[in-house]
């Protein structure tokens, strides 16, 4: 059943913008598409792998500063004298840039912290998210610190037969979101469903029997941080350029929490996981902002995800699929009465 559920996500939201004419909800839904992303690309690590991020966000805003100063440039003085320059270039460039060195970070992070795992990575994956952040408020000569990246400019994709077009409104940048999306969904659709992909479900189900198998778990889990945090940077660099201005506030440990609660709520090591718990915990605050104040709001988001854990402990899609399975027996022990009472009517 959960087969269905990405191409459906797909199409219905390509139709959506084809009927909305709220700019406000439309703006909600890229916010929205963009942290779905992220939630996917932890899934990769904490679904699959079993290995929980708390820093996850640092690879977000790694991404969104790298895709911002490569198409903004700068000028800034290096140790010893030595001074670099650039002068500004394309915002396609800063974001295969970003996916790139989101990914190395991811590498270097798997390298040093997977040796040693469980709690201790998850405290490299925060003590990086911090010594980020922290980069990135104090120097200021880079990111302006506090003061902010300004007019980034709009994401440039080169279309045949129209050159290089700007991609300014809401509705060409939803498209953009959702088509990475939709790459990162496949990505990850793939590797799990290769031996890779099993290695990795191995690892978290059973390390021991996983490795005397002649598995590499220091391998097998840098190179799934490493695709992770290409896409967590990959989804910074659209955040940086339809945003246009980004500040320290980018690494906010909340973000990482609103993740991890996509992926738990959703249904962690499951592929449509995400893609539910990012819509609606995504959305969620849309509909309640109209309808009461923001301390009520938080009170019925806390609530509904207290709920969520404590009737489908596993995850929304994980109870779903358990609630398909039940009826499937029922209806097949009530097709076979129906049948024996056939059987005998006509003998």
């Amino acid at each position: 059943m959960t087969r269905f559920i990405a191409p459906l996500f797909l199409v219905v939201f390509a139709l959506v913008p084809l009927g909305l004419k709220d700019p406000y909800l439309l703006n909600a839904l890229i916010i929205t598409g963009i942290l779905t992303i992220c939630a996917m690309s932890l899934n990769l690590l904490l679904g699959f792998t079993g290995q929980l991020s708390l820093g996850h966000v640092a690879f977000f805003g790694i991404g969104a500063y790298v895709s911002a100063l490569t198409a903004l440039g700068f000028d800034v003085s290096l140790p010893f004298g030595l001074r670099v320059t650039h002068e500004g270039g394309s915002p396609l460039m800063g974001f295969v840039l970003a996916v790139g060195l989101t990914g190395l970070c991811g590498y270097l992070i798997g390298r040093l912290s997977f040796r040693v795992r469980g709690a201790y990575f998850v405290i490299v994956t925060i003590s990086f998210a911090e010594v980020v952040r922290l980069v990135a408020l104090n120097w200021v000569e880079l990111t302006q610190g506090p003061l902010a990246l300004t007019a980034i400019p709009n994401m440039v994709l080169p279309v045949p037969g129209l050159g290089d077009v700007a991609l300014r409104s809401k509705m060409q940048n939803y498209y953009l979101v959702l088509a990475v999306a939709a790459v990162s969904y496949l990505i990850i659709a793939r590797l799990v469903a290769s031996r890779f992909g099993r290695a990795m479900r191995g690892l978290k189900e059973n390390e021991s029997l996983a490795l005397s198998l002649g598995i590499n778990a220091t391998r097998t889990l840098t190179v799934a941080a490493t695709i992770s945090a290409a896409m967590a940077g990959a989804a910074g660099s659209l955040y940086a350029h339809y945003i246009r201005i980004i500040d320290p506030d980018v690494f906010l440990f909340s973000y990482t929490v609103t993740m991890v609660i996509m992926v738990v709520s959703g249904g962690k090591g499951t592929l449509a996981g995400p893609l539910v718990g990012g819509i609606l915990f995504g959305l969620l605050p849309v509909a309640l902002r109209p309808v009461m104040a923001p301390e009520a709001q938080w009170i019925v988001y806390g609530a509904i995800l207290i709920a969520i854990l404590f009737l489908m402990p596993r995850g929304i899609v994980p109870a779903l699929e358990s609630l398909a399975l039940r009826r499937r027996p029922a209806a097949a022990e009530a097709k076979i009465p129906a049948k024996n009472a056939e059987a005998g009517a006509n003998p």
